[in-house]
């Protein structure tokens, strides 16, 4: 009786491993759209139009026109051509997820030594065409006071627009969302986008919650290296991108060597000095005798 109960886990285990390994291209051909967007036809009823693809170096239109918090009409390309920018796409009456996109982007923006409105901008920009500039009002207002920091009004923008605009802005960046009438909410996914200054997407960052290293390292790529320091720089060097997970990752050959490249300098300083200390007054090798 035992033989036949460990031949059939045997057996069920087996198949259990030939699933895995079948399933594993598809998981990997999904992740590369995007964390948040696995194939439609595997979706749940009701979210075939919702998720996230990626469009990495996909140009952002930048003649559409929107509504600052204002109702002043904009052109979306009037908040880039100098600095990178934080894109991020909610609605400002959503009860739930779109909130704790703007607290986790906040709380990355507060540990970032870059200030808004000085080394980047953020543009956030809802999708839905019933909002109107004064509900963009309260939440920049809210946003901002969390926030604190000079001069960051002029450069975190809220903005409303027209359904073509919408359409135009959410397509380019592979954002897809659903209006379900019977509770009268978007369904959607989340994510920020990280834009050259010239309006193409850079990177993307899924869920609620951005680590402020890979933000500053995308914002720093994102500008062509015209922002941050040297260090920045030796950390791109050995870190790299991965759009599979939203995330830097080391690049380890890169590290290897520059840990190779130091470890030889500290030798040549070392050797330097014991030769300097090894010779007398005159530059002759000093005397051990008695």
């Amino acid at each position: 009786m035992l033989k036949i109960i460990v031949t059939n886990l045997k057996q069920d285990l087996a198949a259990a491993i030939a699933v895995l390994v079948l399933a594993l291209p598809a998981m990997g051909q999904g992740m590369t759209q995007g964390m948040m967007s696995p194939p439609a036809n595997v979706r749940p009823p009701g979210l075939q139009n919702v998720g996230i693809e990626q469009h990495l170096d996909e140009q952002i239109p930048l003649d559409l026109t929107f509504r600052d918090e204002t109702g002043k009409s904009v052109r979306l390309g009037a908040y880039l051509g100098k600095k990178p920018a934080i894109l991020n796409l909610v609605y400002y009456q959503c009860p739930m997820l779109c909130g704790e996109v703007l607290s986790g982007l906040e709380s990355a923006l507060q540990v970032l030594k870059f200030d808004v409105g000085k080394e980047f901008n953020v543009l956030t920009v809802s999708f839905d065409p019933r909002e109107t500039p004064d509900m963009a009002t309260r939440k920049k207002a809210e946003f901002l006071k969390r926030y604190a920091r000079p001069g960051a009004a002029d450069g975190w923008h809220f903005l409303t627009g027209p359904q073509e605009s919408i359409d135009a802005l959410t397509k380019a960046a592979g954002f897809q969302y659903q209006y379900d009438p019977k509770i009268g909410q978007f369904a959607h996914s989340t994510a920020i986008m990280v834009l050259t200054p010239e309006g193409k997407i850079a990177q993307y960052y899924f869920g609620v919650e951005y680590a402020p290293k890979d933000l500053r390292l995308g914002l720093i790529q994102a500008s062509d290296n015209k922002i941050g320091n040297l260090a920045d720089q030796v950390l791109l060097y050995c870190y790299h991108y991965d759009p599979a997970t939203g995330k830097y990752g080391a690049i380890i050959a890169r590290v290897l060597q520059l840990s190779g490249l130091a470890t030889v300098l500290l030798l040549g300083v070392l050797m330097t000095v014991l030769i300097r200390y090894g010779r007398g007054p005159d530059g002759h090798a000093a005397s051990t005798g008695r």
